[in-house]
């Protein structure tokens, strides 16, 4: 099931600094980052074994999320809120504004073969 979490930030007179550590299982294998993404709709796929955490660094952006058991839509907007994502997560990124940047930290190397593109059959509820 995807958490929600802020992240530790300091703010101080010479600027913001925000920590991200011990959040997801593992080590830190792969980083990228999606923008100029509009109104498209970006994932579509859960995983096998890869754990990833999303962090909208500038702008905004709607996640989607289904885990077989529930259904859930996150707003991320900050750049202190973090999603997890565990690999059961069947997940969508969309509405994105104009200058979004999600930055996605995942705990293993890109391998097409752990992606699993078939979502969930059932659909229990729906949170907003």
């Amino acid at each position: 099931m995807p958490l929600l979490v802020e992240l530790n930030t300091f703010n101080t007179d010479s600027g913001n600094l925000t920590v991200f550590e011990k959040i997801i299982p593992g080590t830190i294998k792969r980083v990228f980052y999606i923008y100029g993404a509009g109104e498209t709709q970006r994932g579509g796929h859960r995983h096998h074994k890869t754990w990833n955490a999303l962090i909208c660094i500038h702008g905004s952006c709607r996640i989607y999320s289904n885990d077989g058991q529930k259904e859930e839509y996150f707003l991320l907007d900050s750049p202190t809120s973090c999603l997890i994502l565990e690999p059961k997560d069947w997940h969508i990124m969309d509405s994105f504004s104009e200058d979004a940047i999600l930055l996605v930290l995942s705990n293993e190397y890109y391998d097409q073969a752990d992606y699993i593109d078939e979502p969930y059959l059932q659909k229990q509820t729906v949170s907003q």
